[in-house]
């Protein structure tokens, strides 16, 4: 994927005028935990798994479960991995485009956290290979005021610098779903919560220190290319409690439309939403341009819109997802519905995840549902607003 503009034109050249025969040629649909994440907990993995399922049903392919080094699959193969791909592990497979898996694919492995999203303090800060310097400059009209740092005296001189200004949120980069973040109000706070991260995760992937939002709106804006299909989508995510009480990602609630981000604006969106837009557009174009080599079927990206440290309005990304997110479960739920109604434009979704015991909505899509030895009781569901967009 070479922007958002192209994206529906890169479905449409890539894929010629295929019969409904042809669209049955033998492929085959598996899943690949390319890496032992310490936060890949069973959930995350029955989730992606459920999701491989239901790309096979899509696509008309086979489901071959976990890829594994050496065995013969039916080609086409398609990839459903755990995590964004390194270019040297896609080519190793032939993962080539987009149409090749459901994820992304970046030359340097910073690039798929949250590392990427900011510069590093100066030029003397620790920066890993492949570190372009030109990505902070463009995406600076993006993106909240924060730095990347690659070791804690670097993290320390970054967060005292921010502190001049507020208080600072410290992100572990590649935590998911707002675990491991720490708010730091003073130098005293910030050195407490840079002794508590292990140094060498630091030098090998970095921390993330950045303005903290008061009362801040998250939104997800994003888009999918399967086959033919591209799917544009806004909407905004709400935080639950987790079966130890700490606050982590609910859900979502979407807004798809069938098409590009033209589509998407044409739809009519609040200005709070189309600068959110601009700026995932701003920010993806910026990784496309710096970065040669990367390109993604699933691309997702988070803006945080609250009040700054002078109680001024402060929109910027927060970070990227190319590959199964929180927002996947939604995402296939519009596709599933585009693809049995071809006169449908837009449809809102919602995604939830939650905790413990409760009674499950009616027309609720689980998607997961089962106790995880790490978080315990947790369900995932979907629920589709039945006449959103059901017009030509």
């Amino acid at each position: 994927m070479t922007s958002f503009a192209s994206a529906q034109a890169l479905a449409a050249t890539s894929f010629p005028s295929l019969s409904p025969t042809s669209l049955m040629h033998p492929g085959c649909v598996v899943v690949w935990g390319i890496s032992k994440r310490s936060y890949a907990a069973a959930h995350e993995l029955a989730t992606r798994e459920g999701f491989a399922r239901r790309l096979a049903a899509i696509k008309h392919f086979d489901f071959s479960g976990e890829h594994a080094a050496g065995r013969e699959y039916l080609m086409p193969t398609y990839f459903v991995p755990s995590d964004t791909l390194g270019s040297v592990d896609a080519q190793a497979v032939g993962i080539d485009g987009v149409h090749d898996l459901f994820g992304g694919v970046v030359p340097y492995p910073f690039i798929a956290t949250k590392a990427i999203t900011h510069p590093v303090f100066d030029a003397n800060a620790a920066r890993p290979s492949g570190w372009n310097a030109e990505f902070g400059e463009r995406v600076a009209g993006a993106v909240l005021t924060g730095f990347s740092a690659f070791s804690l005296d670097d993290a320390r001189r970054a967060g005292r610098s921010l502190l001049g200004a507020g208080v600072v949120r410290v992100k572990p980069v590649r935590a998911t779903g707002g675990r491991g973040q720490m708010v730091a109000r003073d130098e005293s706070a910030l050195d407490e919560c840079l002794a508590s991260l292990d140094p060498d995760e630091v030098i090998a992937h970095g921390v993330v220190l950045e303005e903290n939002l008061v009362s801040p709106d998250t939104f997800s804006i994003g888009q999918i290319v399967v086959d033919r299909h591209v799917i544009t989508y806004h909407g905004t995510q709400r935080m639950t409690r987790d079966s130890q009480g700490d606050e982590v990602y609910g859900g979502s609630d979407l807004t798809l439309v069938r098409g590009g981000f033209d589509a998407l604006l044409a739809a009519g969106l609040p200005p709070e939403i189309r600068l959110a837009v601009d700026q995932a557009r701003l920010y993806h174009d910026a990784v496309v341009g710096c970065y040669p080599g990367f390109f993604s079927s699933r691309i997702n990206y988070d803006i945080a819109r609250g009040r700054g440290a002078m109680g001024q309005w402060r929109s910027g990304v927060l970070e990227q997802s190319w590959r199964v997110g929180g927002a996947t479960g939604a995402e296939l739920a519009a596709l599933e519905l585009f693809c049995n109604e071809p006169d449908r434009r837009m449809v809102r979704v919602s995604c939830f995840e939650r905790y413990g015991d409760f009674d499950l909505p009616a027309g609720a899509g689980i998607y997961y549902s089962g106790v995880d030895p790490q978080v315990g009781r947790l369900t995932k569901y979907t629920l589709v607003e039945p006449h959103a967009g059901n017009a030509s």
